[in-house]
C-alpha cells in the first residue's frame, strides 16, 4: 500500500488490523494505552463460534423483554439511570430485531464469521500457539423441555447455514462431559466450532507476530483525534505522551471508540455491554472438555489454562462506571448447581465492555466526510472471533481491492448508522 497508517487499538480486532495492513506493504504504528490484549480481549470465553451468527436483538427479544426488565437474572441487568439516558439507542436496538433487519444481520455475521476462521487457524500456526486450540465445539445446556422448544429458531437459522450441531438426551451429555450435574433435559453441541485457552496469549502472539515483521508498538494514551492540513491524521496523546501523524488512521478501539471519535466531531450510537469474569477450581476428579453455555443460568463456563472461567451475562451501564458484580454472584450460584467448582482464583472479579452499535454489526469502512479516517468497531461479543475477517475486508477497502468481499463489506458500511 505504500503509505503510513497508525491503527489505534491493540485488542483482538485491532491486532489483527495492524498485522493485515502491514502484510499489504504499509508502514503501521500500532498504538493502545495498555499491552495488547489486555482489556475486552483478554476476558471472553474464548469461543470461536459459528454459532455467534445469531444477534442479541432478534425477533424473539420482544417475548423476552418483561422478563429481561425485571432486572435480576444473571443473563440480563441494566442501571436505570443509564437505560434512561439512552432510550433513543435502546428503541433503535430493538426496532433493529424487526425479522428484515435480523436476516440481513445474520447473513452478514456469518460471512465475517467464516472470513474469520481459516485466518484464525493460519495465524495460530505460523505464532506456534497451536497448542491453545481446541476442536471440541461448544455446548448448550437446557434445563427443561420448554426450554429447549424456545431454541428451535436458533436451531433452524443454524441449519439454514450449515452450523454443525447434534441435539443431545441426558445420557450423551454425560458420556461428553461427565462431571456435569444431571439437571439438563436437553443439549445442543455445536460442532465446527474451536475455543482457546488463553485469549490474551493469543493476541499478543499476534502481536509478535506483527513486531517480528518490523511493526512498531506504541503505548501511549490518546486524548483526541484531528486532521493534520495535510491530508493526514494526527493523534494527541494525554499529558505528555506527544503527538503521532500519518496517512491514514484506523480506530479499533472498541468501547473507547466513541469518546475518542467525538474529537473528531462523530457521534457513534455506540454502547457499552458490561460483563464480568471470575476463574475457579475444579473439585477433585472433575473436568470439563469445552466451554458450555447454561441457556437458563445465564453464564459460559470454559476450561482455561488458569483454570474454570465463568463469564456472566449483559450489564448495561457506562463503560467506566464503577464495577456492579453481583451478576458474577448470581452467575456462580447456578453454575455451582450445575458443575463442582472448587474455590475461586482471582482475587476480585474482571470487568470487561463489549462494544455495541444497535443493529449489532461493526462498522467497518471508511467514516463519512472523514478521508483517512477509517473505523473497525462495534463487534458486540464476537470481535474475539471476527477479528480476522475484520482486518481483512477493512484492508482490502483501504487498499481498493476489496474483490469477492464487496458484498459483506456493505453489510459493515459505518454510513448506515453515521450522517457525518
Amino acid at each position: 500500500m505504500g503509505n503510513n497508517i497508525i491503527v489505534l487499538g491493540a485488542g483482538m480486532v485491532g491486532v489483527c488490523c495492524a498485522l493485515e495492513l502491514q502484510r499489504r506493504g504499509a508502514s503501521v504504528i500500532l498504538v493502545d494505552r495498555r499491552e495488547p490484549g489486555s482489556e475486552t480481549s483478554y476476558g471472553n470465553a474464548g469461543v470461536l463460534a459459528r454459532s455467534s451468527l445469531i444477534p442479541f436483538n432478534h425477533p424473539g427479544l420482544w417475548r423476552q423483554l418483561p422478563r429481561l426488565l425485571r432486572n435480576d437474572t444473571a443473563q440480563f441487568r441494566y442501571r436505570p439511570g443509564f437505560l434512561l439516558r439512552n432510550l433513543g439507542w435502546g428503541a433503535r436496538f430493538l426496532l433493529n430485531a424487526r425479522p428484515a433487519v435480523y436476516r440481513e444481520t445474520v447473513a452478514a455475521l456469518d460471512g465475517l464469521i467464516r472470513l474469520s476462521a481459516d485466518a484464525h487457524q493460519e495465524l495460530m500456526r505460523e505464532a506456534g500457539i497451536g497448542r491453545r486450540l481446541r476442536d471440541t465445539g461448544w455446548i448448550f445446556l437446557y434445563r427443561s423441555a420448554q426450554a429447549w422448544e424456545g431454541g428451535a429458531a436458533a436451531r433452524r437459522v443454524y441449519a439454514e447455514y450449515g452450523v454443525p450441531t447434534q441435539a443431545l438426551a441426558p445420557p450423551e451429555l454425560a458420556a461428553l462431559e461427565p462431571s456435569l450435574a444431571p439437571r439438563f433435559e436437553r443439549a445442543l453441541w455445536v460442532q465446527g466450532s474451536y475455543s482457546v485457552d488463553d485469549p490474551q496469549a493469543v493476541v499478543r502472539a499476534y502481536a509478535a507476530l506483527f513486531r517480528q515483521a518490523g511493526g512498531a508498538f506504541r503505548r501511549m494514551p490518546v486524548r483526541g483525534i484531528r486532521p493534520d492540513g495535510a491530508g493526514g491524521w494526527t493523534v494527541v496523546g494525554a499529558e505528555a505522551s506527544g503527538s503521532l501523524s500519518a496517512d491514514r488512521l484506523v480506530v479499533a478501539l472498541g468501547p473507547w471508540s466513541r469518546a475518542l471519535l467525538r474529537t473528531a466531531g462523530l457521534d457513534v450510537p455506540l454502547v457499552c455491554e458490561r460483563g464480568y469474569h471470575m476463574h475457579y477450581a475444579a473439585q477433585p476428579g472433575a473436568s470439563l472438555g469445552r466451554p458450555v453455555y447454561d441457556t437458563g443460568g445465564g453464564y459460559v463456563l470454559s476450561p482455561m489454562a488458569r483454570g474454570l472461567r465463568l463469564t456472566t451475562g449483559v450489564q448495561l451501564d457506562d463503560c467506566d462506571a464503577p464495577p456492579r458484580p453481583e451478576q458474577l454472584g448470581l452467575a456462580e450460584t447456578q453454575a455451582r448447581r450445575a458443575f463442582p467448582l472448587g474455590d475461586r482464583l482471582d482475587d476480585t472479579p474482571w470487568m470487561g465492555r463489549r462494544p455495541t452499535l444497535p443493529d449489532s454489526r461493526p462498522m467497518i469502512g471508511e467514516a463519512p466526510r472523514r478521508p483517512g479516517l477509517w473505523l473497525a468497531l462495534g463487534h458486540q461479543h464476537i470481535g474475539f472471533s471476527t477479528g480476522p475477517g475484520t482486518a481483512r475486508l477493512l484492508a482490502g477497502l483501504m487498499s481498493g481491492q476489496a474483490g469477492a468481499h464487496a458484498a459483506l463489506a456493505h453489510a459493515f458500511r459505518p454510513q448506515r448508522l453515521l450522517n457525518g
